[in-house]
């Protein structure tokens, strides 16, 4: 998970502030329905991982709204990780670990980090190919424990179709840096749930055109 790609200023581009935090315009649009979504969705207490965390911004935002949740970010990018520390430095939250290095795109990682009451991904689907989204389904399920939450969210395809045409763009300028990527259709993200021994819970249609997809481990 290591491309880097041309994206546009509406899309989650991190820019750098002074004591080492990132900025990611879509992470502060989205913090609000995102925290709605969990307070619906997510288990009431636990341990909640959060994949591929990015600036740290929801992270800080999340272990907020949901304090009876212990919550850990990960992420690949060092700088990233980095972000997402000073981002918890600087509220000092009792229930928000220092973000891990952790792949989400490898496989193995969810016998790791089992017993999770939630796994949580946001805006990642769609820069990464299809192989590696069913990867992160299939460990995310791994990863839970029984009665746990799995919560995808970002833009998809609906049956095939972009649902706008800024979506359509976005969607064909992904491809064109890399054929392997791009949208996934959210019926395709449904079958690997399934496929993975999870249960469908949901699918929230979100701002902006996003989908936040809802299943849950059974037991």
């Amino acid at each position: 998970m290591s491309r880097r790609l041309n994206l546009p200023d509406s899309a989650s581009v991190a820019k750098p502030g002074d004591d080492g935090r990132l900025h990611a315009p879509s992470a502060e649009r989205n913090a609000g329905p995102l925290t709605a979504l969990l307070r619906h969705h997510a288990p009431a207490t636990g341990r909640a991982l959060e994949l591929a965390s990015g600036t740290g911004q929801h992270a800080v935002a999340f272990a907020r709204a949901l304090p009876d949740l212990d919550w850990q970010p990960s992420e690949v990018d060092a700088e990233r990780r980095a972000s997402i520390d000073a981002w918890a430095a600087r509220d000092g939250l009792p229930n928000l670990h220092p973000a891990i290095h952790l792949d989400a795109t490898a496989p193995g990682w969810g016998a790791a980090h089992a017993g999770q009451a939630l796994v949580l991904l946001v805006n990642l689907f769609h820069l990464i190919g299809e192989a590696e989204a069913r990867t992160i389904v299939a460990e995310a399920a791994q990863a839970l424990a029984p009665g746990g939450r799995f919560i995808v969210y970002g833009p998809f395809l609906r049956d095939g179709e972009a649902t706008s045409d800024g979506d359509a763009r976005f969607d064909a300028s992904l491809r064109a840096q890399d054929p392997g990527i791009g949208y996934k259709d959210d019926f395709d993200v449904v079958d690997w749930v399934h496929e993975a021994g999870l249960v469908l819970v949901d699918v929230v249609e979100m701002p902006a055109n996003n989908l936040s997809i809802v299943a849950r481990r059974p037991g």
